[in-house]
């Protein structure tokens, strides 16, 4: 019995491996829903099933060492190391999500805020999308926070998006409105962004990203006007983007900057 722990234990942590695979990829394939995907099969079972697998590993690994036969020995370090680096992944997911504020909105400029077409608002709501929130609202007088507490609660939009992404700005242009916007949707198209419209007469350009892991789309919108474009990145669905937004805005303003110097 002793002989076989290691490749039970190995056993064990592939289908762990095929576990989390199902959790992160099933919701991108339309295979299981995200809320099922993420809260019971990565937040509630996930930890515990990586504890089931690892202190099976344990066993086997020192059952093995003690007794024999040592040839085994790197099966069972494999099957420990599998829940370790999957238990490092959660870590690191639950540090960023400390390390940066519980928005999934934000913007270039958040006293006036780029604004989706009509278009894409009837998108947003047909998949039972986040509302658009007022920028200058504290979030705690906003539904999806409304249990938030201390200083946070009092802050708005605009002063949490001015203080954790203060390197997100307007992009300068010169020329025509029409070339700008040109090349915002060329920059769009660079950052693999997909449906990307143009809103000629609005002064918008339109995409929407999506993550790989879990498939969560966002909605991309850049304003052309008075020589700026501002750029805006809203999360379709979750309270908090992990940053994505935000790194997202960077990669397009330098997608964009590199378009308008051509």
């Amino acid at each position: 019995m002793i002989a076989k722990l290691p490749k039970i234990a190995l056993w064990l942590a592939v289908g762990l491996v095929l576990w989390f695979a199902a959790a992160v990829f099933g919701p991108k394939f339309g295979l299981i829903d995200w809320r099922f995907a993420l809260g019971t099969m990565v937040r509630s079972w996930g930890p515990i099933l990586i504890g089931i697998t690892a202190l099976i590993a344990v066993i086997a690994l020192v059952a093995i060492l003690w007794k024999g036969p040592r040839g085994q020995w790197w099966k069972a370090a494999l099957a420990l190391a599998i829940p370790a680096a999957l238990m490092g992944g959660l870590a690191s997911v639950a540090s960023t999500a400390e390390s940066v504020p519980p928005i999934h909105d934000v913007a270039t400029d958040v006293t006036d805020p780029p604004q989706f077409t009509d278009w894409t608002r009837e998108k947003r709501a047909q998949a039972s999308a986040n509302p658009l929130n007022d920028y200058a609202m504290p979030l705690g007088e906003l539904d999806a926070w409304s249990e938030t507490e201390g200083p946070l609660a009092s802050q708005s939009h605009a002063q949490i998006i001015a203080e954790s992404y203060p390197d997100l700005a307007s992009i300068p242009y010169s020329g025509d409105a029409s070339d700008a916007m040109v090349a915002v949707s060329l920059a769009m198209e660079d950052i693999g962004l997909s449906e990307v419209t143009s809103d000629v007469e609005g002064g918008r350009v339109e995409g929407v990203a999506e993550t790989f892991l879990f498939g969560f789309k966002d909605d991309v919108v850049a304003r052309v006007r008075d020589g700026e474009i501002d750029l805006r990145s809203v999360s379709r669905v979750g309270l908090s983007d992990l940053g994505y937004n935000a790194a997202r805005l960077r990669e397009l303003s330098k997608a964009i900057e590199n378009r308008l110097s051509e």
